[in-house]
C-alpha cells in the first residue's frame, strides 16, 4: 500500500458522479431498449480513463475508477454478480425497508421532504431463493482491466477498487433458502471472497465499504442495547475476516461511515463505542468518516484508541453531503491534528464517503465535487509544509 515519508498523500472513498454518457447507457439498459453491450463497454473504458486522469490532475494520489462499472448502487450492485437472488415487486404502499430508524422517527417531517425530493421509492425486494455463488467475473475483470489501463495512461502506480463488505451486500435482503440469516451471510461472504481476491491478485488495492456496520445501530438501539449491537458487529467482523483469509492486510482498506444521506444523524453510534471492533478487521488502512459536524470532534478518539503501528488511517477531511467547499486551511488543520497523534507517515487525507451512492444518486454538483478534491489536495500541501517544514513536492 502506497505511503509517504515526505508528504501527506490524498485519496477518497471511491464512488464518483457518473458522466452523462454513462448514464445514457444505463437508462437504456433499465428501460430495456436501445442498449448495446458493445457501445457501453467502449463508453465505460473511455469514461474510466478520463476520470482517473482528472483525479490525477486535481492532486489525488490514490484514485478509484469512480465505480462507473456498477449498474445499481455501491451495495446493490452485488445483485448483478451473485446467483441465488431474485427481485420481487412489492405492493404499492409497502413500507420502504430503508426508511426506518430512530433518526427517521424523530425527524419524520424532514425525512418526508428529503425522500420526496430524492424521488426514491422501493420497487422490489431482494430475496435469496437458492445457493449463492459469484457469477460476475466478466464484469469484474472488465472493471479491473479498464482501471489498470487508466492508471497506466495517467502515470499512476496505485489505485483502489471499492466493493461491498458482506454486511453491506444487498442491504435488507430476505432469506428464503438458507437455514438462518447467519448462514446466508456466510454464503455471501464466501462468494464475495472471489471478488476480493481477484482485485488483490490483479495488483490493485481492495477497499471494503461497510456503511451498514455503523448505520445498523440507529435501527437496532432501542429496543436493543449497545451490547446487542456490538455482538452483531463482532459477528460480521469475524465473517469478513474469514472472507479475507490469505489476502495480505496491506492490500486492504476498510471504510466505515454513518450513512451518506444528508440527515440530522443525532442517533449515530459514537466512534469510541465501535473503534475497537473496526480495528479487528484485517486491513492495512481504515477509511473513517470525520469531516461532518456530527463526527468531526471524534478525532480525539485516536488519543486513546490503539491504532496498530503498521496500520494507516484515512480520515475524512472533506464532506460529501454539502455543496460548501472546505477551505484548504481547514482541511490542513484536520490533517495536522491527527498526524500529531498518530504520526505524519500514517495519515492519508480522504473524504467522508462517496459523492454518488449509485449511478442516479449524487450528493453535490459535479463541479463542486472536483472543487472539493482541489481543496483536499491544497490542504494536504499545507499540512505537509507544517509537518515537514518545507513545501511538499508531488510525485506520481
Amino acid at each position: 500500500m502506497k505511503t509517504s515519508d515526505k508528504r501527506i498523500l490524498t485519496s477518497h472513498v471511491g464512488s464518483l458522479i457518473r458522466p452523462p454518457e454513462v448514464l445514457d447507457h444505463l437508462r437504456a439498459k433499465q428501460a430495456g431498449k436501445g442498449f448495446s453491450d458493445k457501445a457501453f463497454a467502449k463508453t465505460l473504458k473511455t469514461s474510466v480513463a478520463k476520470v482517473v486522469k482528472q483525479q490525477a490532475q486535481v492532486g489525488i494520489d490514490i484514485p478509484s475508477d469512480g465505480e462507473f462499472g456498477k449498474g445499481i448502487s455501491w451495495s446493490q450492485y452485488a445483485l448483478e454478480r451473485l446467483s441465488g437472488f431474485e427481485r420481487r415487486k412489492v405492493k404499492p404502499g409497502t413500507p420502504d425497508p430503508f426508511a426506518r430508524g430512530v433518526d427517521r422517527e424523530r425527524f419524520a417531517e424532514f425525512y418526508a421532504e428529503l425522500d420526496a425530493r430524492d424521488g426514491r421509492a422501493t420497487v422490489s425486494d431482494s430475496v435469496c431463493v437458492g445457493p449463492i455463488s459469484y457469477t460476475g467475473m466478466d464484469e469484474l475483470q472488465r472493471d479491473i482491466k479498464n482501471f489498470k489501463a487508466a492508471l497506466e495512461k495517467a502515470g499512476l502506480k496505485e489505485g483502489f477498487l471499492p466493493v461491498a463488505a458482506p454486511s453491506s451486500v444487498i442491504p435488507d435482503r430476505k432469506n428464503e433458502y438458507y437455514a438462518s440469516d447467519e448462514k446466508c451471510l456466510e454464503a455471501i461472504a464466501e462468494a464475495m471472497r472471489v471478488e476480493y481476491k481477484a482485485i488483490v491478485d490483479a495488483g490493485l488495492i481492495l477497499q471494503l465499504d461497510d456503511a451498514r456496520a455503523a448505520v445498523t445501530y440507529d435501527r437496532m438501539v432501542p429496543p436493543g442495547t449497545l451490547k446487542d449491537f456490538r455482538k452483531w458487529v463482532g459477528m460480521h467482523v469475524e465473517v469478513l475476516n474469514h472472507a479475507l483469509r490469505g489476502i495480505p492486510a496491506d492490500r486492504v482498506r476498510y471504510h466505515v461511515c454513518w450513512g451518506s444521506w444528508p440527515g440530522p444523524h443525532v442517533t449515530d453510534v459514537p466512534l469510541k463505542d465501535i473503534v475497537d471492533l473496526i480495528l479487528k478487521v484485517n486491513a492495512g488502512a481504515y477509511v473513517i468518516e470525520g469531516a461532518n459536524p456530527r463526527h468531526e470532534h471524534e478525532w480525539r478518539v485516536w488519543e486513546s484508541a490503539k491504532l496498530p503501528k503498521d496500520k494507516i488511517l484515512v480520515p475524512g477531511v472533506i464532506s460529501h453531503v454539502t455543496n460548501v467547499v472546505e477551505h484548504p486551511e481547514l482541511v490542513a488543520e484536520r490533517i495536522v491534528r491527527l498526524a500529531k497523534i498518530l504520526g505524519r507517515e500514517r495519515i492519508i487525507a480522504g473524504t467522508d464517503c462517496g459523492f454518488a451512492q449509485g449511478p442516479f444518486y449524487r450528493r453535490v454538483h459535479p463541479s463542486v465535487m472536483w472543487a472539493k478534491f482541489e481543496a483536499l489536495a491544497a490542504g494536504a500541501k499545507i499540512a505537509s509544509k507544517t509537518l515537514w517544514g518545507k513545501p511538499a513536492t508531488r510525485k506520481k
